[in-house]
């Protein structure tokens, strides 16, 4: 029952993130991505605070040990993303991905191979490390499983319209781009099958899961994109962001009090 409920929110997310790219291709606007972004800036910070790091100390592993695991979760992430295996594109209100390097508006060819290898393999392992996350939390319970699976879906659907931007601003067609994006998808499968697989024989590193888990989310939301909330420089969109990222955690905060009454 377990590994059905980790299959299903891992394809959920990839389900979601198809969806999401298929809005931009059907004409979705683009002034709604920056209140995306704050909302999963929102939910992010408030699963690692108020859902996963809470239940990886009730363990009743020594706090000095989940703190080390969260030090080192958090360079660990920094370094894979300096090596481009840990990434989170999004694109604002025209369309421009903040995390593409060559971008060059209004020229296809300005994003190379290389650019477009780095986003899909990047997008890949993220998927893969997500689905991992994903089946630790539902390993501990089904509701602290959903609340992760429902932080990953929150900074992919941004994430996700990003990638397809960038594959599209390379000159693949919107079918080519959507088969890429949902390939990458399949790899948060792949990550909730092994990682189920391999932690229920190592329960004991469900704390140091979870801890890790709590440090890829707040490292995602501090390092990119609480700074695009605070960089933002129109007003209108600013008060929008900010009201979407308080609103992500109400939804979340609240699902915490109730599960705790």
């Amino acid at each position: 029952m377990t590994l059905l409920l980790i299959v299903l929110a891992t394809l959920a997310g990839g389900v979601l993130s198809l969806l999401a790219a298929l809005l931009l291709i059907a004409g979705f606007p683009q002034r709604w991505l920056p209140r995306l972004v704050g909302f999963a800036t929102g939910v992010l910070l408030a699963v690692a605070l108020l859902d996963v790091l809470p239940e990886a100390f009730e363990s009743g592993v020594e706090p000095h040990s989940l703190f080390l695991t969260l030090l080192i979760g958090l360079l660990a992430f920094y370094g894979l993303e300096r090596i481009a295996l840990w990434r989170h594109a999004h694109v604002d209100e025209q369309g421009h991905d903040h995390h593409c390097p060559t971008h060059s508006h209004g020229h296809n060819d300005a994003i190379g191979s290389q650019t477009v290898m780095s986003v899909l393999v990047g997008d890949g392992f993220h998927n893969f490390v997500d689905g991992v996350l994903i089946a630790a939390a539902f390993l501990v319970s089904p509701t602290l499983g959903w609340s992760t699976a429902f932080a990953v879906v929150a900074h992919e659907i941004p994430q996700e319209a990003g990638d397809f931007a960038i594959l599209r601003a390379a000159g693949m067609s919107n079918a080519r781009a959507l088969w890429f994006n949902a390939l990458s998808s399949l790899t948060a499968i792949l990550g909730g099958v092994l990682g189920y697989v391999a932690l229920t024989q190592m329960q004991n590193a469900l704390p140091y899961i979870l801890t890790i888990s709590a440090a890829s989310f707040l490292y995602i939301a501090i390092s990119d994109l609480l700074p695009m909330l605070r960089h933002e420089q129109h007003r209108h969109t600013s008060i929008w962001q900010t009201v979407a990222m308080l609103f992500g955690v109400a939804v979340i905060a609240l699902g915490t009090l109730s599960h705790a009454h």
